[in-house]
């Protein structure tokens, strides 16, 4: 199933052949700007780390989640493209993810020269670290984000970059970007995300904007 687009008033909204509404959503603006610079026609919602700035209940029939994640195995690199098969909730309930948008998702990463992990994904209610990671790693989990499971809609795919690793960790400061970098701890961390962060976000939208037509 490919996607088309049409204009609706000001806002751009991306529409299947079959009529299912396509949204895009991603947590920080630096995620958003990306999708829009990739995908300029669809519908793109910015919905704050944890939907912190809109609800996740009235997102469309079909809804992406698109941006960041942090690696929960040794292996995966900054950079490494997961595409989330079924999604943990925080509650503890796993919710699979539509088969077609993970197939759609896995060959327009191919289609890019990125060969992605379809695997699950954990969302958490707060950055994951150190012994947590790898103990989920074990369980089969590749990444972890704060969006992913709090979505509900029928169709959900979900395609995340992985930035911070189990050997590259970032402190939960970054939650709150403008206090890390008050702390001259943080510097280090904050020249590395200035590189990587942008980097990784620009192959999370570029792979969802060939959903977009």
């Amino acid at each position: 199933m490919r996607w088309s687009a049409r204009s609706n008033g000001t806002a751009h909204t991306a529409t299947s052949e079959q009529g299912a509404s396509l949204t895009i959503v991603a947590a920080t603006r630096l995620e958003a700007d990306a999708l829009r610079r990739a995908a300029p026609r669809a519908r793109i919602i910015e919905c704050g780390v944890a939907f912190s700035r809109c609800s996740p209940t009235s997102l469309g029939t079909t809804t992406l989640s698109c941006g960041l994640a942090g690696g929960l195995r040794a292996d995966l690199p900054t950079g490494t493209v997961v595409i989330a098969d079924r999604i943990r909730r925080p509650s503890g309930e796993e919710a699979p993810c539509d088969r077609a948008l993970v197939l759609q998702l896995t060959v327009a990463a191919r289609k890019l020269g990125r060969e992605p992990v379809v695997a699950p994904i954990l969302t958490s209610a707060t950055l994951v670290h150190g012994a947590d990671r790898a103990q989920w790693g074990k369980r089969g989990y590749a990444a972890a984000d704060m969006e992913s499971g709090l979505i509900v809609a029928p169709r959900i795919g979900v395609v995340r970059v992985i930035l911070d690793t189990p050997l590259r960790e970032l402190s939960e400061k970054w939650l709150q970007p403008a206090r890390a970098l008050l702390d001259v701890r943080l510097w280090p961390q904050a020249l590395w995300l200035a590189r990587q962060a942008p980097h990784c976000a620009r192959i999370a939208a570029e792979i969802a904007a060939q959903l977009v037509v």
